[in-house]
């Protein structure tokens, strides 16, 4: 079985390309930063490379930055080719098959934050908030 799962941060955005041809396909490059855990690896991470195909490229170009905290799942996928010099050069890649948020745009930094806290519900004498009795809750 060949299943990846990664939390990490995008370390800049997503470098996107289009095939050619007559159906053009996105093909989304980036980087995920991915911290390690250990006792003695503190601030470490792996910066592993990824890539996303077709609708998975779209999304990546339309919502993914620098910065962006993501979870994807995907696949490992080996490869190689001679550069430029006649060098075989081999590359190791995930292929992203899943991209989501792993945190509100609010923590990230992005959209408006604000750090004050919530207002507090207004109580009864009893210790518990008023509720009208004629309104439906909620929920069922």
């Amino acid at each position: 079985m060949n299943k990846v799962i990664l939390m990490g941060r995008l370390t800049r955005d997503p470098e996107v390309r289009y095939t050619q041809g007559e159906q053009a396909m996105a093909v989304a490059r980036y980087t995920l930063a991915v911290d390690r855990r250990g006792k003695n690896q503190e601030n470490s991470a792996d910066f592993i490379q990824c890539v996303a195909f077709g609708k998975a490229g779209e999304f990546a170009e339309r919502y993914l930055h620098k910065g962006t905290k993501i979870v994807m799942t995907g696949r490992i996928q080996t490869g190689s080719y001679t550069n430029k010099e006649g060098q075989r050069v081999y590359t190791t890649d995930v292929v992203a098959e899943d991209q989501e948020f792993a945190e509100s745009k609010n923590t990230e930094g992005g959209g408006t934050y604000s750090n004050q806290p919530a207002p507090a519900p207004q109580q009864n004498d009893g210790g518990f908030m008023s509720v009208d009795e004629d309104s439906e809750l909620p929920f069922t």
